[in-house]
């Protein structure tokens, strides 16, 4: 199974590969000086926020196949923000996940709250595309990059007005750590085995900065959940899965923050 993220990642270089011979990097900046969309701090977002969901748009996934075939982005997207999402993530593989630059788009557009675009970030083209497309940060996948390049896409994005979660999935990987970033995510799921451990939040958050808006990722379906890793320390809850799979995710987001209020 280790073996998805490999494929994935080769497809998606031989992808941006395919962008750029239409439209040039070049030509990217040139739109980038005229580009007055605004930006949302997902920084901010978080810590002003008493829940702290980031509420994910998501289609469908390799470990799970199929989530929500027929999913609208502008619909799903607008009820997360009038249910209370601190902010939104919008997954903009199409291959392994079913979604589009375009479905960024339509969100960004859509909402005033921040959007981070999900994607597998292995060339600064995609962060232009990002910032070109509205979205206020960028993921950034430790096991996707080398330490080298997750240091320069950070202060790359930066330069753009975005913010970074950088994804961890390891104590391996906390050598990826650097002053630059100030928001960062532990996802539970682990990579060869698509099996979720939440307990991985709570070990791998002794090795974190303490300054850090740290995010919780993947996993989470109960709001006690959310109400003990606050105590632990975190500040940000990734959930897709668990709001997209029911008819409604928006009523269904709504009710879940309801709960985490009930029990705070």
């Amino acid at each position: 199974m280790r073996d998805i993220l490999s494929a994935i990642i080769a497809n998606k270089r031989i992808e941006v590969a395919e962008q750029k011979s239409r439209v040039s990097y070049a030509q990217l900046e040139k739109e980038l000086a005229n580009c007055d969309l605004p930006v949302y701090s997902l920084k901010d977002a978080l810590l002003q926020s008493d829940t702290g969901i980031i509420a994910e748009f998501k289609r469908r996934s390799p470990s799970k196949g199929w989530i929500n075939q027929l999913a609208d982005v502008e619909t799903i997207t607008k009820s997360y923000e009038l249910s209370g999402a601190a902010a939104l993530s919008v997954l903009t593989d199409e291959k392994y996940f079913d979604g589009t630059l375009t479905d960024l788009q339509t969100a960004t557009k859509n909402v005033k709250i921040p959007v981070m675009r999900k994607e597998f970030i292995v060339d600064e083209y995609q962060i232009l595309q990002a910032r070109l497309s509205g979205a206020s940060a960028i993921l950034l996948i430790a096991a996707a990059l080398t330490v080298e390049e997750s240091l320069r896409f950070t202060r790359f994005a930066k330069q753009l007005n975005l913010d970074v979660l950088l994804e961890l999935h390891s104590e391996k990987e906390i050598e990826y750590v650097s002053s630059e970033n100030r928001i960062i995510g532990v996802n539970n799921r682990n990579l060869g085995t698509f099996v979720v451990d939440l307990e991985k939040s709570y070990k791998m958050i002794e090795l974190l900065p303490k300054d850090a808006v740290l995010v919780s990722e993947s996993g989470i379906s109960n709001p006690e959940t959310v109400k003990e890793l606050r105590k632990a320390g975190y500040r940000g809850f990734l959930i897709g899965e668990n709001f997209m799979k029911t008819d409604n995710p928006g009523s269904s987001l709504n009710k879940f923050i309801a709960d985490i209020k009930n029990e705070c």
